[in-house]
């Protein structure tokens, strides 16, 4: 596979405070091969989202999007190549002073490129995809929880990326909500968009997801599929998977 088609770490080591976030750290995500980032609290899981980003700068390794590596670079001399990812973040982050329609156009009208009109159109077809196009006139605070993570995944929809990354997207959802953000990944799947979530519902995980990796302390200590993981002897990937009196406040 050519290098424009993923997005990866080399030997990425990010630290914060002293403690080892990161240790010589290899990951990555392929076109078309959904994945999911799993391992305790506190692993370095959404760390992983933001240094792909750029959000954070790694003490040492590189990070490439497509054949760029970004590690390094002022934002500026990225963006383009940035704008092949979107992120649904945990808490959907949300624009409370707007509306549900201006949350989702914000970016297109910043960038100026397309008419009112064109942006409009895109707005309420991507939240017809996710539907909720009948609160396009609505503001966050009038949404439920379920109801913003959907305005959240149109607003990613809307730059037309082709990796969408997903924040424990289905954190404080009743079972409904978390219904309702497996099936819009599948459908985004089925699309051809590629996802990468990190989670800690693994039902959601199994779910949406064909390949998974888990951190523990610093590093990759599997990657594969469910049925690799799931026949995994190594402890700590069993302890996640069953948790056992002996996982008691550790």
């Amino acid at each position: 596979m050519s290098g424009n088609n993923c997005i990866r770490m080399e030997k990425l080591c990010y630290s914060v405070g002293g403690r080892k976030i990161l240790d010589d750290f290899d990951f990555c995500l392929e076109r078309g091969v959904n994945r999911t980032i799993l391992g305790v609290s506190g692993a370095g899981k959404t760390t992983i989202l933001k240094l792909l980003l750029g959000l954070l700068i790694p003490q040492a390794g590189r990070v490439y999007i497509g054949d760029v590596c970004i590690t390094g670079r002022p934002e500026s001399t990225f963006s383009e190549q940035r704008k092949r990812i979107a992120i649904v973040f945990q808490g959907g982050a949300l624009f409370d002073s707007m509306t549900v329609g201006e949350n989702v156009g914000y970016r297109m009208f910043e960038e100026g490129r397309l008419s009112e009109g064109e942006i409009e159109r895109i707005v309420l077809e991507k939240l017809s995809f996710v539907g909720v196009e009948q609160a396009v006139n609505l503001y966050p605070a009038e949404l439920s929880g379920g109801m913003k993570k959907r305005v959240a995944i149109a607003r990613a929809l809307a730059a037309n990326p082709d990796y969408i990354f997903f924040d424990e997207p289905t954190t404080g959802l009743d079972p409904i909500g978390v219904y309702n953000i497996c099936n819009l990944m599948q459908r985004l799947q089925a699309e051809g968009k590629t996802t990468l979530m990190v989670t800690h519902d693994l039902e959601t995980a199994f779910a949406t997801s064909e390949r998974f990796t888990f951190l523990h302390q610093a590093r990759m200590i599997f990657e594969g599929t469910e049925t690799e993981m799931r026949a995994s002897t190594i402890p700590e990937v069993q302890e996640f998977l069953q948790p056992t009196e002996q996982s008691l406040f550790v």
